[in-house]
């Protein structure tokens, strides 16, 4: 995957500008470009059984066969929700979540349903910092009471 995402990258050399000679190189995409391309692999990977004959054969019959360059798996996997000594899972329970977000640190997808508990705690921060000639910075301490929220 890095290496069929990577670009080709030139620079040119010459007097003023000119371009007499050429460098050329392979450059890695980006390392979000590829973990996206990764993961869209990842969900649309096909579900496979070894069949009689010991060759890999669909589940699901009425999905097309993969190519290539699709991903397959025999093994589904494990469920990352609760907590797994095999696969070093920790599960999501008393894990940190956020309210408002529907990305994967929402609380509706982190919490795999389950709920959420919501407190209060006070967060302590450098406030009000004045630089003082020479040479400190000296801060008051700010408290806010702010809204936690945490997988059940």
């Amino acid at each position: 995957a890095a290496y069929n995402l990577a670009n080709v990258a030139c620079k040119c050399h010459g007097v003023s500008g000119s371009c007499s000679l050429k460098t050329c190189w392979l450059q890695l995409a980006d390392f979000r470009s590829v973990g996206e391309f990764l993961k869209e692999k990842y969900d649309s990977a096909a579900a496979m059984r070894i069949g009689r004959k010991g060759k890999l054969e669909l589940v699901e019959k009425r999905f097309n066969p993969p190519g290539p360059e699709d991903l397959v798996y025999t093994d589904p996997s494990p469920d990352y929700c609760l907590r797994n000594e095999t696969t070093g899972s920790l599960g999501t329970q008393g894990r940190l979540c956020n309210k408002t977000s529907e990305g994967m640190d929402g609380c509706e997808l982190m919490c795999c349903g389950r709920g959420y508990d919501q407190f209060k705690i006070y967060k302590h921060e450098r406030c009000h910092c004045k630089f003082h000639w020479c040479c400190y910075v000296k801060c008051k301490r700010c408290s806010t009471l702010v809204d936690q929220f945490v997988c059940k």
